[in-house]
């Protein structure tokens, strides 16, 4: 059962895997046995990338590439294909949200999340799929969101690109399963991450921050998840544990999603 999980000999490209989910993804796929390769915008995040690894234990390599560059992702995994070897797992990560109501955002603003959030993982995927079919095996995992499946204030780019995402994925599944490649996401609940502290910290008269509590009583689990909690998931889906699991969307949300809130007035 072992064996099933190990990653031993293969090669994971994350994308902004710099710090935060990607970072913690990427070191549990180390972890599993894989080797390491991730880009981010620019040399400064990458090497603060490769000196985290480094700190723990992990051989990574960092290259600079806007994922939104379709010359730069084929320039990028033509590189790695020839210093490193051939792609065996994709996670595409790298993301962002602009927090903006709807009718105040601009359609600039709006393209921009969408062309990190959806056009970036196709760049990539596109990229890397060749590959992969040469070989007859391949695993995509992208990172989805609860807003692939919910709408909130303030998110409308956000959950239209992560929508999107759980469709490509999908359809990836469809096209390239017969080459033995599986396409899988994780959509991650509320993760305590550096970002997200201050949404976290207590108020001048030690109460809970408002989101925080807002988050706590949606969440059966009562807690906010860890990047950890993402490591398990995608080391199954980076595996050949889930080599007949294709199209599926893993949410990590502590039971957000299976949950409608506790009734008002119930403890």
């Amino acid at each position: 059962m072992q064996n099933q999980f190990s990653l031993k000999g293969k090669i994971a490209l994350v994308t902004g895997a710099s710090y935060g989910i990607g970072f913690a993804i990427a070191s549990a796929l180390a972890n599993a046995g894989a080797t390491i390769v991730f880009n981010d915008l620019k040399q400064e995040f990458v090497d603060k990338g490769l000196a985290a690894y480094k700190e723990a234990g992990i051989d990574a390599k960092g290259y600079v590439c806007d994922v939104t560059s379709e010359d730069q992702v084929n320039a990028l995994v033509a590189q790695i294909e020839k210093e490193v070897g051939a792609i065996d797992i994709l996670v595409n990560n790298a993301g962002i949200i602009k927090r903006i109501p709807m009718h105040e955002m601009s359609a600039t603003e709006f393209r921009q999340v969408i062309d990190v959030d959806l056009n970036a993982p196709f760049i990539v995927s596109k990229a890397v799929l060749p590959g992969m079919m040469r070989k007859r095996a391949g695993k995509i995992i992208n990172i989805c969101s609860m807003m692939s499946e919910l709408g909130r204030e303030t998110v409308s780019a956000y959950a239209a690109a992560k929508g999107g995402l759980k469709m490509l994925t999908r359809n990836i599944a469809s096209e390239y399963g017969e080459y033995n490649i599986q396409c899988n996401g994780i959509g991650p609940g509320y993760i305590a991450t550096p970002q997200t502290a201050p949404l976290r910290e207590k108020q001048a008269n030690g109460s809970r921050h408002p989101f925080d509590s807002f988050i706590i009583a949606k969440t059966p689990a009562a807690r906010w998840g860890n990047a950890e909690d993402l490591a398990g998931p995608a080391v199954f889906l980076a595996s050949n544990a889930s080599d007949f699991v294709n199209g599926h969307v893993l949410y990590v949300d502590g039971g957000i999603l299976a949950y409608i809130g506790k009734q008002p007035g119930n403890n």
